[in-house]
């Protein structure tokens, strides 16, 4: 599954390296190098003329000095070296490097966005001894920004409800999601998700786990419920179709466990589906 690597260790102020492994990104795209995906070296992130305040601190991976960037001109990739998606590096990008890639591209957008104040506009710093920017003016903080979302596998027996999202990247029939309103607790959320998205009432909810998602900057808090009462009415805005998948139904495809969604499902799939 996309996460952190147990090696790694985060870092709130940066340190001198003479070999960083380099996160560098354009537009949420990560710049690797062409001939083997791997991470730009020192030289080629040096050509990129960063102003210091776009080099922000994400880490040690394996006691290596691990930094982030962003630049605003994606013409400015070094030769031999391209900007790629992170959803497009799955399965083919090293598993720890692109762990970090995730928290490294959330870094480097709240960066990149947290310049000036947004209370009185004036100029940010970085705050000693934590990840937050400061106004130099009048003192507001801003922390990385992160949006809690619930997602919800739901069971009537021996079966479980499965939904095609409409604005979801991905066309596949997955659990229940939403993001949490201001105020809610992650419960509530999955009661009022569940009633808007396809009309049903549930209880039991039990968790299962929970995943940053950094696409662009989620906290995924999955959970199980059991079916109460209603009938699939679906909310077009949000689901395209809505349906209970049983034992003698055809699944859809297994996928790689690169997100807690497919984990989620294949923990109740039945044998041979």
């Amino acid at each position: 599954m996309l996460q952190t690597p147990a090696s790694f260790t985060p870092l709130m102020a940066p340190q001198q390296d003479a070999a960083p492994l380099s996160f560098v990104f354009h537009g949420g795209r990560l710049l690797v190098r062409e001939a083997d995906l791997g991470l730009p070296d020192e030289a080629a992130v040096r050509s990129l003329a960063l102003d210091p305040p776009r080099l922000q601190p994400v880490g040690l991976l394996d006691d290596r000095y691990c930094q982030t960037a962003w630049v605003d001109d994606e013409a400015l990739a070094p030769p031999g070296h391209a900007w790629r998606g992170l959803r497009s590096l799955f399965g083919e990008f090293d598993e720890g490097h692109l762990g970090v890639a995730a928290r490294a591209c959330q870094i480097a957008e709240w960066a990149r966005t947290h310049r000036f104040c947004g209370a009185c506009g004036s100029g940010t710093v970085l705050a000693a001894g934590e990840r937050c920017f400061k106004c130099v003016n009048c003192g507001h903080m801003a922390y990385p920004r992160i949006s809690p979302a619930m997602m919800v596998l739901i069971r009537n027996g021996d079966k479980v409800l499965l939904a095609l999202h409409t604005q979801s990247a991905v066309k596949r029939f997955v659990p229940l999601a939403g993001f949490l309103e201001a105020g809610e607790t992650i419960e509530e959320a999955v009661h009022r998700e569940v009633f808007e998205e396809v009309g049903l009432r549930v209880h039991n909810l039990r968790y299962f786990g929970s995943q940053s998602w950094p696409f662009p900057h989620s906290l995924m808090i999955a959970f199980t419920a059991d079916y109460l009462d209603g009938d699939i009415r679906t909310d077009p805005n949000e689901i395209s179709e809505a349906r209970w998948f049983g034992p003698g139904d055809e699944w859809p495809e297994r996928v790689a466990h690169v997100s807690i969604s497919s984990m989620l499902v294949d923990s109740h799939r039945p044998p041979g589906r």
